[in-house]
Formats: C-alpha cells, structure tokens, sequence
C-alpha cells in the first residue's frame, strides 16, 4: 500500500536517475535476478544492460516470472541465490 503521490515519486525516481557509472564502478561478483515477464520494470532495460555494465556480474533471467520473482520462481531464485553465495 502506497499513496498515489509517492508511487510516481518512485517511478519517476528510478526511471530518471542514471547509475551507469555507479555500476561501472562495482568491483565484487554481482548476482543479477529478474523475471522476464516482468511488467514494471523491463528486462532489457534494466537487468540486461546492468549486466553489461558491471564488470563480475552474473545473470540470471527467470522466464515466466513478474516483477519480484514472487510465488512459483521463490524456490528457484533462493537455490540460485544459495548457489551464487557459496561459490
């Protein structure tokens, strides 16, 4: 639950402000989830093009899953999540 002012807020905060140097400057293996049905937040515009730009990332794109990997992905992403830490 959010009001309706601070939902645009949000989106206009993180469709407007630029990381990619924040990004270029990550030196530690990154874990990169996202679902590709995502319907908020597009997967080519976001967790494909983070991926480029950090140097020791890893992608892992969920086909099927929304916006936070909720419900059926849980298990998957938390084995990958688990499997990522441990490696």
């Amino acid at each position: 639950m959010a009001s309706t002012v601070l939902a645009l807020d949000c989106v206009r905060a993180f469709s407007e402000t630029d990381f990619t140097e924040d990004l270029k400057r990550i030196d530690v293996p990154v874990l990169i989830a996202h679902g590709d049905d995502d319907q908020i937040v597009p997967v080519a515009a976001s967790a494909l093009e983070t991926a480029r730009l950090v140097k020791d990332a890893t992608l892992k794109i969920y086909e099927g899953a929304p916006h936070g990997l909720a419900g059926a992905f849980e298990r998957d992403f938390n084995a990958d999540l688990l499997a990522f830490l441990n490696s």
